[in-house]
C-alpha cells in the first residue's frame, strides 16, 4: 500500500527518544504455562486498553461514521485493516464500529460497483491507479448484523453488495479456471509478496489462494445476508456459485506432490511454487480435507526450515530466495519474511480449525511477549518484526511526530488480544461463516461451512467470538 510521509529524522535528541525501540528479548520454541499465559493476557490487555483509542477517529467530512484506523504512521482508513480492527473491537463489545466500518466504505460504491480499497475525509483514494478493496465487505455486514443482531440496515445496501461482488467478477475472476486474482501483489495487502507481481512492469497475474479464499467467503457472507432478507433466488445462486468456486480452489491451487496451497501463472498454469503467507489462507476456511491441512502444517507453517521462526510464523519460507528480513515501508511494506502479527492471527486461525493447540499456546505467548515488550520500550507497536531476532521493523525508529516522540503502530495487532483469549479463556475469535450443512430454506453449503466441530449460529447475536 502507498504510505503517507510521516518526518524522518535522525540526530541525537531523536535517537535518545527512541533509542530504545531497537532491544529485544531472546526468542525461545517454549510453551508457557497457564498461570504465565494468563498473567501475560492481563498486562497485554491494560496496554492494548492504552492504545486501542488511537485507532478510532470520529466521522469528519467524506466519512459519515466514526472510522478506524492502524494509527501511528497510517492515518487512512483501509479495508482490511478496518476489518480486523473492528471484529476485534466486536469481540470486545463493540460491534457498531463494524456496522460504521461497512457503511463508510458501501458509500463509495461508484456505479460499476467499484470500492476503494482506502479512504480519507477527503473522500476515496486512489492508490496504485484503481485500487479495489479487498473482499472482506459483505463479510463484515453480515458478522456486525449477527453481532447487532440486526439486519434491518442492510436492505437499502443490498444491491450496492451485490454490484461490489460483480464488479471483483468482471475485474478479477478467471474464467477458464473459476478462481479469482489479484492484479499485482499491492492489490493483495501482502504489498511485495513473491508470490506474485509487485513491480509495475511485470504484467503477469496469478491466481491467487487468498483472494478466492476472501472471494468465497464474501460469496458465503452475501448469500447469508440474501438468506436473512429473505431473498431466497439470490442466496440459492451465491451458494452455488461458493460451492463451485471452493472446488475450483482445490482442483488448481492445491498441489498434491507438495501438499500446499500455491499461486498458479494464469497464462501457462503451472505453480508458482513459493511457499508465503498466502498460500495459507485455504485453512481459514478449512478448504484442505483434515489430513492434508496438517500435513501442510507440519511441513510447512511449523517448520523451523520454512515458516516457524524464533519470534512467531515468517511471511515467507525460509528456504525462498528472496527471504530477508529488511526494513521497509514505502513505497511498500515487506511481506518477504518479517513475522507479520496479522498473518499469525490467520495462521492461529488455520491452526485452531487442524486441532494445532500447543503450537497456538507457543504463538500466543511468543507474540505476546515480543508485543509486550515492545510498547514498554517504545511506547507504540510496529506492523512487523524480524523473524530472526526480534528486532522491531516498520515503522523505523526515526519516524516520529511533531513533538519527536516515535509513531509506531497498533492496528490489527490488537488482535493478538483475540489469539491470547482463545488460549487463556477457549473465547476463540474465527471469524466463521459456521452453518452446519444446510441453512435454513434447506441449501447445501459449501463443504467448508460443514466441518466437524462447527455448529449453527445463524440466530446467535455473537458470531466472531465463541467458545469451542
Amino acid at each position: 500500500m502507498k504510505k503517507q510521509t510521516i518526518a524522518f529524522l535522525t540526530g541525537g535528541i531523536v535517537a535518545m527518544i527512541i533509542t530504545g525501540c531497537h532491544s529485544k528479548k531472546p526468542g525461545s520454541h517454549e510453551v508457557m504455562s497457564a498461570g504465565e499465559l494468563m498473567k501475560l493476557k492481563t498486562e497485554l490487555v491494560a496496554e492494548f486498553n492504552r492504545l486501542e483509542p488511537q485507532v478510532i477517529q470520529p466521522a469528519e467530512g467524506y466519512l459519515k461514521y466514526p472510522y478506524l484506523i492502524p494509527a501511528g504512521f497510517y492515518k487512512q482508513m483501509w479495508d482490511w485493516d478496518g476489518f480486523f480492527i473492528a471484529n476485534h473491537l466486536a469481540s470486545a463489545g463493540k460491534p457498531e464500529y463494524l456496522k460504521y466500518w461497512a457503511l463508510n466504505l458501501i458509500a463509495g460504491i461508484d456505479s460499476t460497483g467499484f470500492v476503494a480499497g482506502c479512504a480519507t475525509t477527503e473522500g476515496p483514494r486512489a492508490v496504485f491507479g484503481k485500487f479495489a478493496m479487498k473482499p472482506f465487505l459483505s463479510q463484515g455486514v453480515y458478522f456486525a448484523s449477527v453481532q447487532l443482531n440486526d439486519f434491518s440496515w442492510v436492505e437499502p445496501c443490498y444491491d450496492a453488495l451485490m454490484k461490489s461482488l460483480e464488479y471483483r467478477d468482471r475485474t478479477q475472476l478467471d474464467s477458464t479456471y473459476n478462481c479469482y486474482y489479484w492484479e499485482n501483489a499491492g492489490q493483495s495487502g501482502a504489498d511485495n509478496n513473491p508470490a506474485m507481481n509487485y513491480f509495475e512492469e511485470d504484467t503477469r497475474s496469478y491466481l491467487a489462494p487468498d483472494a478466492s479464499t476472501f472471494q468465497l467467503r464474501e460469496i458465503i457472507a452475501q448469500a447469508l445476508i440474501a438468506g436473512r432478507l429473505g431473498k431466497k433466488e439470490d442466496h440459492r445462486m451465491l451458494m452455488k456459485k461458493a460451492a463451485a468456486l471452493e472446488k475450483a480452489i482445490n482442483k488448481h491451487l492445491w498441489c498434491e506432490e507438495d501438499q500446499m496451497y500455491y499461486t498458479v501463472d494464469r497464462e501457462t498454469g503451472a505453480f508458482y511454487r513459493r511457499v508465503s503467507y498466502s498460500g495459507f489462507i485455504p485453512l481459514i476456511q478449512n478448504l484442505a480435507p483434515e489430513a492434508k491441512g496438517k500435513e501442510m502444517i507440519r511441513r510447512y507453517l511449523i517448520n523451523p526450515r520454512h515458516m516457524k521462526a524464533n519470534y512467531g510464523y515468517r511471511s515467507l519460507s525460509a528456504q525462498d530466495p528472496d527471504y530477508n528480513n529488511k526494513n521497509i515501508i514505502i513505497p511498500f511494506s515487506n511481506w518477504q519474511g518479517p513475522v507479520w502479527p496479522i498473518a499469525n492471527y490467520l495462521y492461529s486461525i488455520g491452526l485452531k480449525n487442524y486441532g494445532f493447540n500447543d503450537e497456538l499456546r507457543w504463538l500466543a505467548g511468543t507474540l505476546g511477549r515480543l508485543t509486550l515488550d515492545d510498547i514498554r520500550t517504545c511506547g507504540s507497536m510496529h506492523e512487523n518484526y524480524h523473524a530472526d531476532t526480534g528486532a522491531p521493523l516498520a515503522p523505523a525508529a526515526g519516524y516520529v511526530d511533531a513533538s519527536g516522540r516515535f509513531v509506531g503502530f497498533v492496528g490489527w495487532n490488537l488482535c493478538i488480544q483475540n489469539i491470547l483469549e482463545g488460549v487463556t479463556e477457549d473465547k476463540w475469535m474465527l471469524l466463521e461463516l459456521p452453518e452446519a450443512g444446510k441453512h435454513e430454506d434447506g441449501q447445501v453449503l459449501p463443504a467448508s461451512c460443514m466441518t466437524a466441530g462447527y455448529t449453527s449460529c445463524i440466530h446467535t447475536s455473537r458470531l466472531s467470538v465463541r467458545k469451542r
